[in-house]
Parts: structure tokens; C-alpha cells; sequence
């Protein structure tokens, strides 16, 4: 973890102004200039630095930064701070370090950018936790199987999920910061978080008891706030996005709002006309089939469907007539049905094909 103290490399202190910055940064950058120093190892890792310093220092807005992280931090009272949140920037970062700049600082990769195509990422810790990941948690997403008699009354749900959660060790940096004594000198380190691997997340089982509204359609979508991913602070968590799948159903299909039966009745009910009892979601009702009445035709119970929501009125429930003849007929009602046949004949009813046939 290389902080540099960029102040003590241009030899200036803290407060200098821009010029006092400008004039250090010549007079060393000749000094220690390759083209003075052919073949100096020395010297051309002291102009690398020098540079760095001044990429930085030179740039008030940089400068800025800089000096909000704890220019002198291996004595300032903000050190941890520094160290926890480079360290967060570390784990965060899913690119390599940068291979352009040639011999920067960690700390300048990491939070001003390479120089010369280096892979770097810049990070800016707004509510102490990183723009990379959106200053916030991740939301997650979840899908929810009711019946249909759920989505009609609403129901408690119970759910069970798995989430990437911030580590609580670590604090989602992936880092774990260190310090010991050794000589009468605190040494201040950080490694790895064990706990995470270096992630800065866990992954946990989460159970949630869950209100579903009455009236939910296939598709609803809700929105649990603070449910999803765990960020540092409460208001950063995540949301959790429920999606409602609707179960098949063997009686009812939904389409939209209505729900749609198809009923079947014989094919007396639907010549004379009958009373007959019909499915509703959780119960059932008598329903009036008038006398005459064909396959295919629909009856309609208005505002029987799923409840309205918002804007939404509620829907229908509609019976989709299915005409059946029966097929189990006695030999008293065979010859019943063979006089009805004859006498329809002799009456001369139209063919209910005839608009079918062509000459």
C-alpha cells in the first residue's frame, strides 16, 4: 500500500501555493531529468515520482482529493480512514492494475488514473462508499409463484432467498485493516479479508414474510425497499424487486384482469334453458343459461374478476359456453331423441350446414 507523500517528494510543504508547487516540480524535474542521468536508475525512478507528485499537486482538483484522503496520512488523524477506503477501492476494482504508467503509486492509480492507457479505474468515495458500484447496494431480484385464489384475496408469503450481502467483517472493502508495534514503531497494513476471500461479499440465506396484495395479475412487479443487497449504512441497501408468477389453474385461465371458465352444459340445458351451478375462484355460483343458447357463447359476471388496483377496475368473470351431447342414453331416451330427430325433419328445420355446401 505505497502513500506517497506528495508534498515531501517536490520538497515543499502543505500550504505552498501553485506557483511554489510549479517552480519545485522544474527545478527537480531538471535535476533528475533521463537525458541528464543516462543510465541512473536512481535518478529516472526519483523524475517517475517527481512526476507523479506533480500530476497530482499541480491539478487543484486533484490536489483537493488529495489532501481530503490525508496528504500526510501515515500521521494524520484520518490514517484508518484512508487505509479502510483504499483498501474498499481495491476489492471493488474488477481491472488489473494499470500497465501504462510505469512504476506509479497504488495510491495514484487507484484514485487519479494511469497515465499513458494504463487499465485503471477512479473511484470517488461520496458517502464513503465507492461510484464504482453506484454509490449504493445492488437491488435484487426474486420471483413469487401464487394460486389464483392468492392473487384474488392477497396472502402472507413466506420466501426464502440467497443474497450477496456486504461482509460484516470487512465492511465490503475486502480488506482487513492491521497495525503492530515493532521497535516502538506502529507498522499499519492491510490483507485479505478471510472472511470474504477478498470479495468484500457474503453470500446468505435470507427468509422474508411478504404481504401480497389483493389483486396482483401475472407479472406484478413489487418493489421491498432496503430488502436487497446490504450496503455500510441502512439507507444504501438495495431493494428487493418481487416479480408474481401466477400458478396454472386447472378450472380458470386469466387474461389480464378476467377470468375465463369454460363451462360445459348439455345440450338440453342449452336448448330449454337452465340453472346451473357454476365454479367461482373459492366458491360457486347459480347461473341462468338462456333457452337456445350455442357452443361458444359467453356469459359475463361483471367486476367477478381480479380486484381492481390503482387505476386498474377490477375485471370479469366469463363463462365460455361448451354444448355436450350426451353419450350414454338409455334405449327410452335413444327413441325420445330419434322422435325429436323425425319430427324436426317433417318440420322441414333448416340444415345447420347448408351454408357450407357448394354446388
Amino acid at each position: 500500500m505505497d502513500f506517497r507523500d506528495y508534498y515531501k517528494t517536490l520538497g515543499v510543504g502543505s500550504g505552498a501555493s501553485a506557483g511554489e508547487i510549479k517552480s519545485a516540480y522544474r527545478k527537480l524535474a531538471r535535476k533528475y531529468h533521463p537525458d541528464v542521468n543516462p543510465n541512473n536508475k536512481d535518478a529516472e525512478r526519483r523524475f517517475k515520482e517527481i512526476n507523479e507528485a506533480y500530476q497530482v499537486l499541480g491539478d487543484a482538483d486533484k490536489r483537493k482529493k488529495y489532501d481530503q484522503m490525508g496528504a500526510d496520512w501515515q500521521n494524520g488523524a484520518a490514517e484508518d480512514e484512508v487505509l479502510r477506503r483504499y483498501a474498499r477501492a481495491a476489492a471493488a476494482e474488477d481491472a488489473g492494475p494499470g500497465t501504462g504508467a510505469g512504476g506509479f503509486s497504488d495510491f495514484f492509480e487507484r484514485f487519479f488514473g494511469g497515465l499513458g492507457g494504463g487499465r485503471t479505474r477512479s473511484f470517488e468515495f461520496g458517502n464513503d462508499f465507492p461510484r464504482g458500484r453506484g454509490g449504493k447496494a445492488p437491488d435484487l431480484q426474486a420471483e413469487v409463484a401464487i394460486t389464483l385464489a392468492e392473487a384474488m384475496h392477497g396472502a402472507q408469503k413466506r420466501i426464502t432467498l440467497t443474497a450477496s450481502d456486504e461482509c460484516p467483517v470487512c465492511g465490503g472493502t475486502g480488506m482487513v485493516a492491521k497495525q503492530e508495534k515493532r521497535n516502538a514503531r506502529v507498522i499499519r497494513s492491510a490483507e485479505p479479508c478471510q472472511n470474504c476471500g477478498g470479495s468484500g461479499v457474503v453470500h446468505q440465506r435470507r427468509t422474508l414474510d411478504v404481504t401480497i396484495p389483493a389483486g396482483m395479475a401475472e407479472g406484478s412487479k413489487m418493489r421491498l425497499k432496503g430488502q436487497g443487497g446490504k450496503g455500510p449504512r441502512s439507507e444504501l441497501n438495495g431493494d428487493l424487486i418481487i416479480t408474481l408468477r401466477l400458478q396454472p389453474d386447472g378450472v380458470f385461465s386469466v387474461s389480464g384482469r378476467d377470468i375465463r371458465c369454460l363451462l360445459p352444459v348439455w345440450d338440453y340445458e342449452a336448448a330449454l334453458g337452465a340453472e346451473v351451478t357454476a365454479p367461482t375462484v373459492g366458491g360457486k355460483v347459480a347461473l341462468k343459461i338462456p333457452a337456445g343458447s350455442q357452443g361458444g357463447r359467453v356469459m359475463r359476471l361483471k367486476g367477478r374478476g381480479l380486484p381492481g388496483r390503482g387505476k386498474e377496475p377490477a375485471g370479469d368473470l366469463l363463462y365460455e359456453l361448451r354444448v355436450l351431447a350426451p353419450t350414454d342414453l338409455t334405449d327410452e331416451e335413444r327413441k325420445l331423441m330419434q322422435q325429436l330427430a323425425e319430427r324436426r325433419r317433417a318440420r322441414a328445420v333448416t340444415d345447420p350446414r347448408a351454408e357450407m355446401i357448394r354446388d
